[in-house]
């Protein structure tokens, strides 16, 4: 029985391997082999360690794995609930995509309650994986990030209202997507398996839009959301202070996370490893040195420990100020909202930051940047 269990073992390193040569990939361990394990049966890794890059038709599957046509469409039905893979109905046929890691069924996994999985262990796992060597400068090393921050809206200077570009409020992306869908913060979820989580939402809170929403919704990963619906939560995050981290495209964004540096697994990468993890908005705060008191708050309400207070003149409390380092600021607004003295204001960044125009140039970004593609 030896060779029977190596053979299997194999099939489990060949998807491995595969979600590695992803641009985002991932990183090869023991960790990872007891996520996949319980993730994928044997018939799914193997399909999964066949599939090419992008979308493909059922033909093109049976031709590379073998396995006849329905039996294969079974297969791919089951790993779409489980979110290890993307259907897509196109005409009277459907194309498929292997789900990468992130983001992909790690974050599935965790949008919705489920007694298909073990979710305790898968929770502890993907959680142990994120601390082994080199996965979180595989996720977050690019210089071209998965993620970028929107600025919160109601805090953007009136001064440059006219300049501010679509893909720099949250709102009109909203608007113009007429909608979306939602569900539970993955992060938060995990956490509260781990015993980990803070008072944040996690309930109808996580924004997808566009033909991301669709399919979350088809496979009951989320809910319907109509546009005054996730303007509501635009709304109600800010309020809590959260971060809008956004797919960090110019057009059609996928999703809108409302993140905490306590749950969030890019906000605590960054605090953890002191790394950039997501493209900081094009604004930064501004500290007026007359009107801070030191009392501490925005410090407090910032997510990846960007403020600090310290005095100015050793020994004299009134001197404290609040000082910015404007390296990991990523220009959220959320200290601003919580200065009772009017200290603080947002301004525009000297340089501005443009996004890749779609996923397609953010993936090719990436890639290329690791060199997993030849540059152009």
């Amino acid at each position: 029985m030896g060779h029977l269990t190596m053979a299997k073992e194999e099939v489990y390193r060949a998807l491995a391997k595969r979600l590695d040569k992803n641009p985002v990939g991932a990183p090869v361990n023991e960790t990872l082999m007891k996520i996949l394990h319980i993730m994928f049966t044997e018939t799914q890794a193997m399909i999964g360690s066949k599939f090419p890059a992008g979308m493909v038709k059922l033909e093109k599957l049976v031709e590379i794995t073998g396995i006849p046509a329905e039996e294969l469409k079974g297969h791919l039905n089951d790993m779409a609930d489980k979110g290890l893979v993307i259907d897509v109905p196109r005409h009277d046929s459907f194309y498929y995509m292997a789900t990468p890691l992130v983001i992909g069924f790690f974050e599935y996994t965790f949008m919705r309650v489920t007694d298909k999985l073990p979710m305790q262990e898968l929770a502890e796992l993907f959680n142990a994986y994120h601390q082994e060597p080199g996965v979180v400068e595989e996720f977050f090393g690019s210089p071209t990030k998965m993620f970028q921050t929107w600025a919160y809206e109601s805090l953007m200077p009136e001064e440059v209202e006219t300049e501010v570009l679509p893909y720099e409020k949250a709102s009109e992306m909203i608007r113009d997507a007429g909608g979306g869908s939602l569900t539970m913060c993955y992060c938060r979820h995990q956490a509260q398996h781990l015993g980990t989580a803070c008072d944040a939402p996690v309930e109808d809170v996580c924004t997808s839009l566009g033909n991301a929403a669709e399919w979350l919704i088809r496979r009951g990963f989320a809910r319907r959301a109509t546009v005054d619906e996730l303007l509501r939560v635009l709304d109600k995050t800010e309020e809590l202070g959260l971060v809008h981290l956004a797919d960090n495209v110019q057009n059609k964004p996928a999703y809108i996370c409302h993140c905490c540096g306590c749950c969030c697994g890019v906000l605590k990468s960054a605090n953890e490893h002191g790394i950039l993890t997501a493209h900081p908005s094009n604004f930064i705060p501004h500290i007026n040195d007359e009107l801070c008191n030191g009392c501490g708050v925005c410090a407090k309400r910032c997510h990846v420990n960007a403020l600090s207070v310290s005095e100015r003149v050793p020994g004299d409390k009134k001197s404290r100020k609040a000082e910015l380092d404007k390296e990991k600021c990523l220009g959220c607004g959320a200290c601003i909202r919580g200065c009772k003295q009017g200290a603080m204001a947002l301004v525009r960044r000297k340089e501005i930051y443009v996004p890749p125009v779609n996923k397609k140039e953010q993936m090719m970004r990436i890639a290329m940047e690791k060199g997993k593609i030849p540059g152009r």
